[in-house]
């Protein structure tokens, strides 16, 4: 048995042959022939002497038959085998001495703090719990206050600029080489003979018109042709939209990096999260749209009492919540209140942690809310959805017949196909049903004056 069967406790299977077994085969070949006696013919033959007679000459000839018979015997013998199951060790020691041991009387056996230790070498596979109580490290130093991320970041820059650098064991010196200098090989010649140049002849005029050309020109005749590889993107829109080349880019320039347009960063959302709970669950009428997005500190306890408030709410249209930490008990919940909305008309959850199967939920939930026109849910824990997931919300999204934009990144064509054509028909319906009633509304104004 190998070292690493030892270790890992793997069991293996050794087949050995029984030494009683035979594993002969021979073949015994048996030929007999039979002779039939058949029938005798006789010939005649008339024949002249020199004397000028007739003389008759007759011949027996008697055919015989000859019958053989050839049988063949194999004789072959079976080899038995026997498996032999070798048991599962861990570290060279039998584990199989453990099998009747009851683990709920080893575990009352242990104390709280070895109850601890052995909490920290396993981990929970639960999502639902944070990652603070999933892993093994327990900061036991007490808090010195809230997150200040930009003093913990001059904090880590003074901790680096302090720190002394390692001394080296040899002072830099310019222009000197330490160790071994590397020497490239010498080229094989048939490489050599393969780059040189190959002479075209291209005429008197083109050779003429090119010898005289700028390397401005050139580099306008290579975006014309196509070399995209001769030149880097500014040079090719450049010659496209006719512009003078950035000076110094020329074929022995260096290339560099088009240089990034700087934008504002967007000021941090300042909604006041009690204060807009408080007007949904008053039914505010002002409060037509809610805008939630990146604000990270929302509990569970208040996403629980907005989604409470929302089927009372006969005013609220718009819910954004991107970015809030959203999990899948509050998306439940969510999708509970979506059934009962009234008024909302565009419902935004993406850049959550909503798994694959609570966003069939939020789409089934649809079906029953007439109202919502637009539901965007991508970007969430889970990248990729999966073909079963994707064909039940092409299945729930082909019967709703309300919603017109869907925010979801679907893999398979056929689902993106069937989705975007179903939409699509929605669009096409309700447009007409809208132009049909401000037509007749239109109309009966002009009857009434």
């Amino acid at each position: 048995m190998s070292d690493i069967e030892d270790v890992f406790g793997g069991s293996a299977e050794e087949t050995k042959p029984e030494p009683d077994a035979e594993s002969k085969s021979s073949v015994v070949t048996e030929q007999t022939e039979e002779v039939i006696p058949g029938e005798t013919e006789k010939m005649v033959t008339e024949t002249i002497d020199e004397d000028g007679d007739v003389v008759e000459e007759t011949t027996e000839v008697t055919r015989k038959t000859v019958k053989r018979t050839m049988k063949i015997t194999e004789t072959s013998a079976t080899t038995k085998t026997t498996t032999l199951t070798t048991p599962a060790k861990l570290y060279g020691k039998d584990l199989s001495e453990y099998d009747d041991v009851d683990v709920e009387s080893l575990l009352a056996q242990l104390s709280p703090e070895e109850i601890t230790i052995l909490a920290k070498e396993v981990d929970p596979d639960d999502n639902f719990l944070p990652p603070d109580q999933r892993n093994s490290y327990e900061c036991t130093k007490e808090a010195t206050g809230p997150l200040n991320r930009k003093q913990l970041i001059e904090h880590i820059n003074k901790q680096a600029i302090e720190t002394p650098d390692q001394p080296e064991f040899e002072p830099y010196v310019q222009g000197t080489v330490r160790g071994k200098k590397w020497v490239p090989p010498p080229r094989d010649a048939r490489e050599i003979e393969a780059e040189e140049q190959i002479a075209i002849d291209m005429g008197e005029e083109y050779e003429h018109a090119l010898n005289d050309a700028t390397q401005e020109e050139i580099i306008d005749l290579a975006a014309i042709l196509g070399f995209h590889s001769m030149m880097n993107q500014d040079q090719y829109h450049a010659s496209l939209l006719n512009k003078g080349q950035p000076v110094g880019l020329g074929w022995d320039g260096i290339t560099k990096s088009t240089q990034q347009k700087l934008f504002p960063m967007d000021p941090p959302n300042s909604t006041d999260v009690e204060e807009s709970i408080k007007r949904v669950k008053d039914d505010d009428s002002k409060l037509i749209d809610l805008n939630l997005n990146n604000i990270k500190n929302i509990s569970d306890e208040k996403l629980e009492q907005l989604f409470a408030a929302l089927p009372q709410n006969e005013h609220l249209e718009v819910l954004s919540l991107t970015n809030v930490g959203l999990t899948d008990k509050t998306a439940l919940l969510l999708a509970e209140a979506i059934e009962k909305s009234k008024t909302l008309r565009v419902l935004n959850v993406e850049t959550n942690f909503i798994s694959p199967p609570v966003i069939v939920k939020l789409v089934q939930a649809l079906l029953k809310c007439h109202t919502i026109e637009e539901f965007r849910a991508s970007n969430q824990r889970s990248a990729v959805l999966g073909n079963k997931i994707e064909m039940e919300i092409t299945d729930l999204v082909e019967k709703n017949s309300s919603l017109l934009r869907l925010g979801l990144h679907l893999e398979f064509n056929d689902a993106r196909h069937r989705v975007a054509a179903h939409l699509q028909r929605n669009i096409d319906r309700i447009g007409r049903q809208r132009r049909m009633g401000h037509l007749s509304r239109n109309y009966t104004i002009g009857v009434w004056q």
